[in-house]
């Protein structure tokens, strides 16, 4: 099938952590946006099949027992940079946020022409560090109350200054 000409405005972001440690990607491009795993939907994807595509491009991660829907969804304007890869009308992105506990920090395979270095970081500094709001509630929301369990759910739809 045919690539579309636009990308659908909507994604997801998969907080791959040990219950202790969260695992941060650094895209290639802007040099230094650090991020958890993210990627958009494809035509007649779901948000869980999405993830689970993710986790498989991005840091060669083939077994997803255990990816758990936050209950978080979020909408933010699509950054300037990136607005080229929407339809010229799309200004806002829509994400579903996941979560996938493993049992022990691993080095990723990563995908080279998306990120050049990961990170295994505690949860609050990982949460300090991520770039995007949207990447620091989802961190935030599976370390909650501590015990990587995550809080109740929510759904965000502000417009924060980008």
């Amino acid at each position: 099938m045919p690539r579309p000409a636009f990308k659908r405005p909507e994604s997801v972001l998969v907080v791959v952590h040990t219950g202790a440690d969260v695992l941060l990607l650094e895209r290639l491009q802007p040099k230094g946006f650090l991020q958890s795993v993210t990627g958009s939907l494809e035509a007649g994807e779901s948000p869980v099949d999405c993830a689970r595509r993710e986790l498989a491009e991005e840091i060669g991660l083939g077994v997803t027992d255990g990816l758990r829907d936050l209950d978080l969804v979020q909408r933010f304007p699509i950054a300037p940079a990136w607005r080229h890869r929407y339809a010229p009308e799309v200004k806002q992105n829509i994400e579903h946020a996941f979560a996938l506990r493993v049992d022990r920090t691993f080095e990723p395979k990563l995908s080279a022409s998306e990120h050049i270095a990961y990170r295994w970081l505690t949860a609050g500094h990982a949460a300090g560090l991520a770039t995007s709001w949207t990447n620091r509630d989802a961190i935030r929301r599976v370390f909650g109350n501590g015990n990587g369990d995550g809080i109740t759910s929510q759904v965000r739809c502000d417009d924060p200054p980008i």
